[in-house]
């Protein structure tokens, strides 16, 4: 029995190829069994090969929507946009202005890094702690911040949290003249310089 590829699961053939099986003696159960299960071999086949009856996806390489399957690709080809990462602003704005969030942390990083280069470190380096501090604050505020997202907004909010918070206790406690003395690392310090 053989089934063309236009044929599908009920269609003429299947009948043609019940009534041929039900002449020769065979019952119609077996024919139908044999149609279905070459019916699921080509459908398989075709899974394997890539592409699936009826299911379409993006446009190919020449612009007309390709047939693929459903099933996971063993190979990605793009990544998933992070939560959140859509545009800060409308469409119709200009680009930065669609990417205010990350233009000004990037930007007071900047202005920390010029006031830490004119030997006004303390200032500078608190200056980036507080414009990591503020990105991790507006990746949770935010439903969209454009380009500031990475990851899932979890992930971010506390990348940017603790390094922001790091830099500034750092900062903070820098010598000389810290603004800020813990204890503990005073100690700690003395003790693995002595010894």
């Amino acid at each position: 029995m053989n089934v063309t590829p236009e044929a599908e699961p009920g269609s003429e053939a299947d009948a043609d190829a019940a009534a041929e099986a039900e002449a020769e003696g065979e019952g119609v159960d077996e024919a139908k069994s044999e149609a279905k299960s070459e019916a699921e071999a080509e459908t398989e086949a075709e899974l394997e090969a890539g592409s699936a009856k009826g299911a379409v996806s993006a446009p190919g390489p020449d612009g007309e929507p390709r047939k693929v399957s459903r099933r996971f690709p063993l190979f990605t080809r793009d990544t998933a946009r992070p939560e959140g990462g859509g545009r800060a602003a409308s469409g119709d704005a200009p680009a930065p202005a669609r990417q205010w969030p990350l233009l000004s942390v990037v930007s007071l990083v900047g202005l920390g890094l010029i006031l830490t280069a004119f030997d006004v470190f303390r200032v500078g380096t608190i200056l980036i702690g507080v414009a990591l501090l503020a990105g991790a604050v507006m990746r949770w505020w935010l439903p969209g911040v454009g380009m500031l997202a990475v990851r899932s907004r979890f992930t971010d909010m506390v990348t940017y949290g603790s390094l922001g918070l790091a830099i500034v206790l750092l900062s903070m406690m820098a010598q000389p003249k810290p603004w800020l003395r813990i204890p503990f690392l005073d100690d700690a310090l003395h003790f693995t310089i002595s010894s």
